[in-house]
C-alpha cells in the first residue's frame, strides 16, 4: 500500500474512532503518533527517537506561545462571568419594554437580547439554555405560537458564533494563518446582516397574522418613556458599552485581539459587581470552565496540527488536492460541495473539530479557485450556524427541548428552526454574490 493511501486510511480510520464516541483530541494525537512512528521510521533507531515526537513538542510549544490563541481563554472568561452576572432578565425584560410598540415586541427583545449576549459569551448552549429558561416560558404564556418562538431562541442563540467577538473567529484566524482584525471588520456586517433577516422576519410575521405573537396587555405596554430610557441604561447600555469598547479598540487599532480581550474580561468583573453578583462560587466557576474549554482548544490544535503534519507528510494532502483539481469544479461548484461536506460535519462534530481538524484541508485549494480565505471563513461561520438548527442533530433544538414545557415537542422546536435555517443561506448567498458586504468595512479601516 502507498503512503496516500495509508494517508487516507489514517483519515478514515479517525472519522469512524470519533463516531463510537473516543476524546476527539487525544484520538488525533495518538493516531498521529501511530502513523507518525511509521511516516518517520529509520531502520536501527530507538522508538523515543523518532521525529514524530519532536514534532508532537514542537507542536505544543507552538501553540502554547501563539500570540493569537491567548486572547481565546480570556474572551472565554468574560463569558462566563457575563453569564453568570445575572443580567439576563433584566436585559430581557428593558428591550422587550423598549420595544413594546414593535409588531412581536417580545420576540425581537428576546433576537436582540440573544445577540448581545451570544456576542459576550459566544457560548451557544449557554445562551439557548438561559433564554429559554426566561424568555421561552413568557412568550408561550403571552400566546406566542410555539414554533415562532421555538426558532427566535434556537437561532438568536447561534448569532455568537459569527458576530465579533466570536471565539470561533480567533479560531479560524489562528489555522488560516491571517488577520483575526480584518476577519472580525469582515464579519460585522453579514452579523448584523442575518440578525437583521431574522427581526425582520419576525415583524413580517407578527404583521401578517397577529395571533402569532400578540400584542402586550396594556399594564406591560403602557410603560413611560422615563422608566424604560432608566431600564435601558441601567441594563442595555452597561453590556453594550463594554461589548463595543471590546470590539472598537480592536477595530479600529487601538489593542490588539489579546489586550481587549484582557480588558474586557476586567470589564466584566466590574460589570458583575456593580450588579452585585461577583461572588467567590461564581468567579471559581466562570475560571474553572474557562480553564477546561481553554485546554480542550489547545488539545486539539496540537492534535490537529501534528496530525495533519502526518497526513501531508505521506501525501494525504496532495492526493485530495490532485483529485478535486481533477474533478475541473469552478468557483462556485468548489464552494457549494465544500460547504456541503462542512454542513454535513456539522451534526457529529463541535465547530472547533471542524474549524481546527478538516478546514485545513480545504485551504490549500482556495488559491487555484481564487477564493478568499477571509470570505470562505465567514461562509464557514455562516454554514456552522446550521449545524445548530438542522435536524437530526439540532443541538440548539436539544438544549431548549431539555427546559421547555413538557408539552413542546421536538419536531415542533424543529419546524420553529426552518425558516431562520434559511435565511442563512440567503445570507451565505448575499456575501458570495455581493462579496463587497464582507469586504467593505475592513478595506474602509485598514485599506486593500
Amino acid at each position: 500500500m502507498s503512503d496516500p493511501a495509508i494517508a487516507l486510511v489514517m483519515l478514515g480510520l479517525f472519522i469512524f474512532v470519533i463516531l463510537l464516541g473516543f476524546p476527539i483530541a487525544f484520538t488525533l494525537m495518538g493516531m498521529a503518533v501511530g502513523f507518525g512512528f511509521y511516516a518517520y521510521y529509520q531502520p536501527g533507531q530507538e522508538f523515543f527517537e523518532s521525529r514524530i515526537f519532536y514534532l508532537l513538542t514542537q507542536n505544543t510549544w507552538s501553540i502554547m506561545s501563539n500570540d493569537v490563541l491567548v486572547a481565546v481563554p480570556l474572551f472565554l472568561f468574560m463569558g462566563y462571568v457575563v453569564e453568570r452576572a445575572s443580567i439576563l432578565d433584566r436585559l430581557f425584560y428593558s428591550l422587550q419594554v423598549a420595544f413594546r410598540h414593535v409588531p412581536g415586541a417580545m420576540a425581537v427583545a428576546a433576537l436582540v437580547t440573544c445577540a448581545l449576549f451570544a456576542t459576550a459569551t459566544g457560548i451557544v448552549g449557554a445562551v439557548v439554555t438561559l433564554m429559554g429558561l426566561l424568555a421561552f416560558p413568557a412568550m408561550l404564556k403571552a400566546g406566542y405560537d410555539q414554533r415562532l418562538s421555538a426558532g427566535v431562541i434556537c437561532a438568536g442563540g447561534t448569532l455568537g458564533i459569527l458576530i465579533p467577538p466570536s471565539i470561533m473567529l480567533i479560531v479560524y484566524s489562528a489555522t488560516a494563518s491571517i488577520s483575526v482584525v480584518r476577519l472580525y471588520a469582515a464579519a460585522l456586517i453579514p452579523g448584523m446582516l442575518l440578525a437583521g433577516l431574522y427581526i425582520g422576519y419576525v415583524i413580517t410575521r407578527a404583521v401578517i397574522n397577529p395571533k402569532l405573537a400578540p400584542k402586550l396587555p396594556e399594564s406591560e405596554s403602557n410603560v413611560p418613556w422615563t422608566k424604560a430610557g432608566i431600564l435601558l441604561l441601567q441594563a442595555f447600555v452597561p453590556l453594550a458599552v463594554l461589548i463595543l469598547s471590546v470590539l472598537g479598540s480592536i477595530l479600529f487599532g487601538l489593542a490588539t485581539p489579546t489586550e481587549a480581550a484582557a480588558i474586557g474580561a476586567l470589564g466584566s468583573l466590574v460589570l458583575a459587581a456593580a450588579y452585585r453578583a461577583l461572588t467567590w462560587q461564581r468567579l471559581q466557576e466562570a475560571v474553572y470552565l474557562t480553564a477546561r474549554t481553554s485546554a480542550m482548544v489547545c488539545f486539539l490544535f496540537v492534535g490537529s496540527w501534528t496530525f495533519s503534519s502526518v497526513f501531508s507528510y505521506l501525501g494525504g494532502e496532495g492526493l485530495i488536492k490532485d483529485f478535486v483539481l481533477g474533478l475541473n469544479l469552478n468557483t462556485v461548484m468548489f464552494l457549494i460541495i465544500s460547504q456541503c461536506i462542512i454542513f454535513l460535519l456539522g451534526w457529529p462534530l463541535e465547530w472547533s473539530e471542524i474549524i481546527i481538524i478538516f478546514v485545513p484541508i480545504f485551504l490549500p485549494l482556495l488559491p487555484h479557485f481564487d477564493v478568499d480565505p477571509m470570505m470562505f471563513g465567514i461562509l464557514v461561520a455562516l454554514n456552522l450556524q446550521t449545524s445548530f438548527l438542522t435536524p437530526p442533530m439540532a443541538m440548539s433544538a436539544y438544549y431548549l427541548k431539555g427546559i421547555a414545557p413538557p408539552h413542546v415537542q421536538l419536531w415542533t422546536i424543529f419546524k420553529g428552526c426552518f425558516p431562520f435555517l434559511g435565511m442563512v443561506f440567503v445570507t451565505m448567498f448575499v456575501v458570495y454574490v455581493f462579496p463587497q458586504v464582507l469586504f467593505w468595512l475592513p478595506n474602509l479601516i485598514y485599506g486593500r
